[in-house]
């Protein structure tokens, strides 16, 4: 079951932080990082914040391997405190400007799905928590200069 937050954030660019910008190519602003970054990486440190805001502990950021790379690596602090869950959640965050062709999450392919899954295998087997249960969940953003749209789908694949 997905859950939907409707986050108001502003996108209006700074022409004063974009001094050789080319005006055909626009980047949005917001407060998660300057022009300098991608929407991409923006999305990520927005949904780390997001994360947090609902009791996740971020164990690690663009985890990279052999296997591949996880956005976010995190446990619920809120569930783990009460028992309910103490899996390890592997994030994949995706973010788009528009849903003209398709949804942010519809990106997650079962190809991308497989590499995040053998990813986190791999972080298990280095950190030696292979007994620990994992979670794999999906942030979806949709951010442009009207508002932005963040959907947190846990147990996505």
């Amino acid at each position: 079951m997905s859950q939907q937050y409707d986050d108001t954030i502003d996108f209006t660019p700074d022409e004063s932080d974009q001094p050789n910008a080319d005006p055909t190519r626009r980047r949005w602003w917001w407060p998660f990082g300057g022009p300098a970054l991608t929407l991409g990486q923006r999305g990520e440190r927005y949904a780390e914040q997001f994360l947090k805001r609902r009791g996740f502990k971020i164990l690690a950021r663009n985890y990279r391997c052999p296997a591949g790379e996880i956005d976010i690596i995190a446990y619920n602090e809120v569930a783990s405190s009460t028992h309910q869950d103490d899996s390890i959640i592997f994030v994949e965050v995706k973010t788009r400007s528009s849903e003209f062709f398709t949804t942010p999450e519809s990106a997650v392919d079962i190809k991308k799905q497989r590499k995040i899954q053998k990813a986190a295998a791999y972080y298990l087997l280095q950190h030696e928590q292979t007994d620990r249960a994992v979670q794999y969940d999906i942030v979806s953003i949709l951010a442009n200069p009207k508002g932005t749209r963040v959907t947190h789908i846990p147990n996505a694949f």
